[in-house]
């Protein structure tokens, strides 16, 4: 009777075993996206590179009477004027006193560009859509409408910023001219 619970422990625990690789194996099939990170603070914050047009350092950029909030102003990108929002701001977070130097991300997306102030540009990520796991639930919807998901990297979670959602409303660009 030994031997044969023994038996079937080896047998589920290959069986398992074939499940574990099997699984693994289609995660390695899976497509991959690539993702640019980002700092806000000491959060990890990503965008898919499919938006991301170009990466700069945050320059001269010229205010704008009358703007929301948490847009800075704006930037001549050779001949294109491009509005650079503070993204801290923009998600309703407060921002850490640093001595990092800023970047701008230039983003396009359904036909508009933007610019987003973020702390530091880190590295460009692959991520399986299997990875994302759902949005954490926020007190502020100011949040949550920016984030399409979070992913653990290491010991990190990444927070998966969907760029269509930061874009201005048409409304509010009408209301802006």
């Amino acid at each position: 009777m030994a031997e044969t619970r023994q038996k079937d422990t080896k047998a589920e625990q290959a069986e398992r075993s074939r499940a574990a690789q099997k699984k693994r194996e289609e995660r390695r099939q899976e497509p991959r996206e690539q993702w640019v990170s980002f700092k806000l603070g000491r959060e990890l914050y990503a965008l898919k590179a499919l938006h991301v047009q170009e990466i700069l350092k945050s320059g001269d950029i010229s205010p704008v009477p009358g703007a929301e909030h948490f847009v800075l102003g704006v930037i001549n990108l050779r001949g294109n004027i491009v509005t650079v929002v503070d993204t801290c701001k923009r998600f309703g977070l407060s921002r850490p006193e640093s001595d990092t130097i800023q970047q701008i991300i230039v983003v396009e997306a359904d036909d508009q560009t933007l610019g987003l102030q973020v702390d530091d540009v880190t590295e460009v990520i692959d991520i399986r859509p299997s990875e994302v796991e759902a949005a954490p639930q926020f007190e502020s919807d100011q949040v949550a409408r920016h984030i399409q998901g979070v992913v653990r990297r290491d010991r990190n979670l990444v927070v998966l910023v969907d760029v269509r959602r930061l874009m201005p409303q048409r409304s509010e660009k009408q209301a802006a001219v």
